[in-house]
């Protein structure tokens, strides 16, 4: 598709020539760099509670976002419409806040090539208000239906279409249509003697309604929200100390993403306040340790055709074998490093400078069966899934909350316990992994990550792993 018959042009009438003025006016006071980013999203959530359809909502939201780059400052202005007056004020403080000797020559705008990762010709967006609702009726049904115990059952399905555009003044021209869509289930259920214990299960990604409709996946995550809740139920509290760890395959890999992926994020880094600065080609994690970021994979939630910045998306191995090979970079950072840019320019709206950000990040799989892993250890605790944490990037401590986990006694999983709490150091945990299962699993598409105060949607993944010597915080 051409320029001129993509979104923007043919919606609103912006042409190129139109683009060529405002990045003139962006670099009228000096600046190395400047670019352009244009936003348009349409977003629709439902809510479901007590088999009621308790909220419904639609908006749109469109704006610009300008920003000009000056060596290290930068300056960033933005409007919350597309008239040429407000666009035009945008780019002329953008231009005053980052204020610099110019040194660049401008490059005439070219259509820039990029992926085509998520082809949905009939995105959630275009399905009906009934069949989103119907959904959610599902998996209303599907629960209550599941267990007796369960009395309490809340289910949401969020969809939007989000249309980019981006113009450089280093010529880039690209844009992008990115549609998302996500289904929520969380139950309640009560035990015989009055405790209650919840079960949540979501997913989703960059698919349309029909991704939710032909998997039954309205019913699957009921059903495993119903399954959570009710081993909850019989859970015992948690062990106290160090001991081995199991993670299972899956949504596990948010520790990952927490204690070791935002401490590659290349910011961090040349600000030199993360506890991986300045250890590229150094050994940081076990020799069985290989984690990638991978912003081009189809269909998933933390995908993207190009980031924010109109850089194509890619797959970039961070650690390999143990061994750090670089950072995540946005354009700042990739200039300031001497790097090439890796497509993780990220940004939440058109409010916001981008930074960079993690995509899909994951641990590729190992050699080992995870029957094996398990009967590996005598004593120990199997984590299948998280809850929240908390991660200090300087230093890389961490705290993590698992929300499904069972002890693990002479190679056996046991007794399901609560209340397990991992307590340990990114860098040091990343040392103590002694095997990786060959079942790599993603996350089913819920991922959000929050930084600097924006939140994007993303990925996570591992294999079965095990780790030696973590501490546990839990009833000792």
């Amino acid at each position: 598709m051409a320029f001129s018959e993509s979104f923007f042009p043919s919606r609103f009438g912006i042409a190129t020539s139109d683009l060529d003025r405002w990045l003139a006016q962006a670099l009228s006071r000096g600046g190395d760099y400047a670019d352009l980013y244009f936003e348009y999203v349409e977003t629709t959530s439902l809510s479901l509670d007590e088999s009621i359809v308790k909220s419904a909502t639609q908006g749109v939201s469109l704006g610009l976002g300008v920003r000009v780059i000056s060596g290290e400052r930068s300056g960033y202005a933005y409007c919350g419409d597309f008239s040429p007056e407000k666009i035009d004020k945008a780019a002329r403080t953008a231009a005053c806040i980052a204020a610099g000797p110019a040194s660049l020559v401008r490059t005439s705008l070219d259509e820039s090539p990029k992926l085509d990762l998520y082809p949905v010709p009939v995105p959630a967006a275009a399905s009906t208000l009934a069949e989103r609702v119907a959904l959610i009726l599902e998996a209303d049904q599907a629960a209550r239906a599941a267990d007796s115990r369960v009395f309490q059952v809340s289910a949401g399905f969020s969809d939007s279409i989000k249309h980019i555009l981006i113009a450089t003044s280093d010529g880039g021209l690209v844009w992008d249509r990115q549609p998302m869509a996500r289904l929520n289930v969380t139950v309640l259920a009560r035990a015989a003697d009055g405790r209650v214990e919840s079960g949540y299960q979501g997913g989703g990604g960059r698919a349309g309604l029909d991704h939710f409709t032909s998997q039954g996946l309205a019913r699957r995550y009921a059903c495993e929200a119903v399954r959570q809740a009710l081993v909850q139920l019989d859970a015992g509290e948690a062990p106290a100390g160090e001991m081995t760890v199991v993670l299972g395959p899956g949504w596990p890999g948010i520790l990952l993403h927490e204690a070791v992926g935002h401490g590659l994020e290349a910011d961090f880094n040349r600000k030199q306040v993360s506890a991986f600065s300045g250890r590229v080609g150094q050994q940081v994690a076990s020799p069985l340790c290989t984690v990638v970021d991978d912003g081009a994979m189809a269909g998933r939630r933390g995908s993207l055709n190009v980031d924010d910045e109109g850089t194509p998306s890619r797959q970039n191995v961070l650690i390999e074998n143990g061994i750090l090979r670089g950072y995540l970079q946005d354009r700042l950072s990739s200039r300031l490093l001497g790097a090439g840019r890796t497509g993780n320019g990220r940004r939440e709206s058109y409010q916001h400078m981008p930074l960079p950000r993690m995509t899909n990040t994951y641990l590729l799989p190992g050699q080992s069966d995870p029957s094996e892993i398990i009967g590996s250890v005598k004593s120990g605790l199997y984590c299948a899934t998280f809850g929240g944490g908390q991660v200090d990037i300087t230093s890389g401590n961490f705290v993590f909350s698992a929300t499904e986990s069972y002890l693990i006694e002479g190679g056996r999983l046991t007794r399901p316990v609560r209340g397990a709490t991992l307590i340990g150091n990114g860098p040091d945990a990343m040392q103590r992994v002694t095997m990786v299962g060959n079942d790599l699993k993603l996350d089913e598409g819920v991922g959000i990550c929050g930084k600097e105060g924006q939140s994007v949607p993303v990925g996570v993944g591992i294999p079965t792993v095990k780790l030696d010597g973590i501490t546990v915080g839990g009833r000792a």
